[in-house]
């Protein structure tokens, strides 16, 4: 499926109907299959790049819709190479999922519509920008940046380059957070005073894991795996996942794990999506790593690990002068007003469950509309999740302005909104 900007690919569809009235002998694609056919040449030509374990379960719900055909992979690990092809092709029924050590390889390719991004976090940004350069749409698994200010440029570059791009934080696409936002913005819950979002146990690791032995390149290519990262030996522990803390690797301390997902559902509930808080005070609570925060209005925000209802992981609860309403990945809700109970939604799926918010993009693919979590959203929930962690690291309350999107008189908090990456990899 080429996507052209002059002339969408439904006004070429619409266009060829009204000639087929005047040329009786073009067979409609109808005829050419059973329901549900899509044309190969309206399939949305998707790769992936560095597919594992969360890339897989959001693939899984790529591969079998009737309007993709998934065509490569590129993954610095061969066992993943392989296991994403079988899958492909399986889907496929045949054997022509291509494979590419190089993901810059993949990018290259002209037949290819859009991406799924799901490496490590330290690469979101740099292959996203990349791949928006090299004419693709984006669909990037959460932390898609880990710094404010990679946030901003792969907010502009998606902007500039007019592609379609998806942060991977589908809980805005599940109707039971649609539902519990909807109370909020609604007044239902009387005039908002605190939110609240989960979040990770915090972590800032600096340490090396010991060196092992290299791996032979195309079996695992560790200079490619580290990427912008600053350069340290191999060890295999990095590669399986244990990357994660680590500051060289991670994005804000392991806020954004969780709190990409549940401060951007609260963003959505202060109806934020295009600021955010003013201030991140880091609260001396054992154990819980809290930070409070508030918006220019007064709005509380609070990111807390402790305290919640048993609604699943990832919750969220909005608080208001007449009422309260929480939720989490169990699809469940809870609210405190009588009224409210008897019209909530049955749980539908899993909040972790990526199905509606995939779609929505192959939606925008085909429709240049803007997706769920768009790159404007992304922008300011990411940068607030990066802010509220660098108050922790610093250890002190700080001033944010989230239109200027840098601190407030202090120098060493701005210094933080950006890290130096490794060549050839600078962006």
């Amino acid at each position: 499926m080429k996507i052209k900007a002059s002339i969408p690919r439904r006004q070429l569809l619409k266009s060829a109907a009204a000639t087929a009235v005047t040329a009786p002998w073009i067979v409609p694609r109808s005829a050419l299959g059973g329901p549900g056919f899509v044309a190969p040449s309206d399939k949305i030509h998707l790769g992936g790049i560095g597919i594992r374990n969360r890339g897989t379960k959001v693939l899984e719900t790529m591969l079998p819709q009737p309007d993709v055909r998934f065509v490569a992979i590129a993954d610095v690990r061969a066992d993943r190479r392989s296991a994403v092809k079988q899958m492909a092709d399986q889907q496929n029924g045949d054997d022509a999922c291509d494979t590419y050590r190089d993901f810059r390889e993949l990018l290259a390719r002209e037949d290819i519509d859009a991406v799924l991004i799901a490496t490590g976090d330290r690469w979101h940004a740099p292959i996203s920008m990349m791949a928006a350069e090299a004419g693709k749409d984006v669909y990037s698994e959460k932390p898609c940046a880990i710094t404010i200010d990679l946030a901003q440029r792969l907010a502009d570059t998606i902007k500039r380059t007019g592609r379609v791009f998806q942060c991977g934080t589908q809980r805005r696409s599940i109707s039971n957070f649609i539902h519990a936002i909807g109370l909020a913005r609604s007044g239902k819950l009387g005039r908002l005073h605190t939110l609240h979002a989960s979040i990770y146990k915090l972590q800032d690791r600096h340490d090396w894991l010991p060196a092992q032995p290299e791996p032979p390149k195309d079996e695992i290519d560790w200079n490619m795996w580290l990427g912008p990262a600053p350069w340290r030996p191999y060890n295999r522990a990095y590669v399986d996942g244990q990357w994660r803390g680590h500051y060289d690797f991670d994005s804000g301390a392991k806020l954004l794990d969780w709190g990409a997902h549940t401060l951007d559902l609260c963003q959505a509930a202060a109806g934020a999506d295009d600021s955010g808080p003013i201030e991140f005070e880091p609260l001396d609570t054992e154990d819980d790593n809290a930070i409070q925060c508030r918006y220019a209005d007064g709005l509380k925000l609070v990111l807390r690990r402790n305290g919640w209802l048993g609604l699943g992981t990832c919750p969220v609860r909005f608080e208001g002068d007449d009422g309260w309403v929480e939720t989490g990945d169990s699809g469940r809700i809870a609210v405190s007003i009588d009224s409210l109970r008897a019209k909530l939604p049955d749980p539908t799926i899993a909040g972790t469950t990526p199905s509606t918010h995939t779609r929505n993009f192959l939606d925008c693919v085909k429709s240049r509309g803007k997706t769920n979590t768009n790159e404007d959203i992304m922008r300011k929930s990411h940068i607030a999740c990066h802010a509220a962690a660098i108050a922790w690291k610093l250890g002190r309350k700080l001033t944010f302005d989230p239109i200027a999107e840098e601190f407030v008189g202090d120098d060493e908090a701005n210094k933080m909104r950006s890290r130096a990456m490794r060549e050839p990899w600078t962006v």
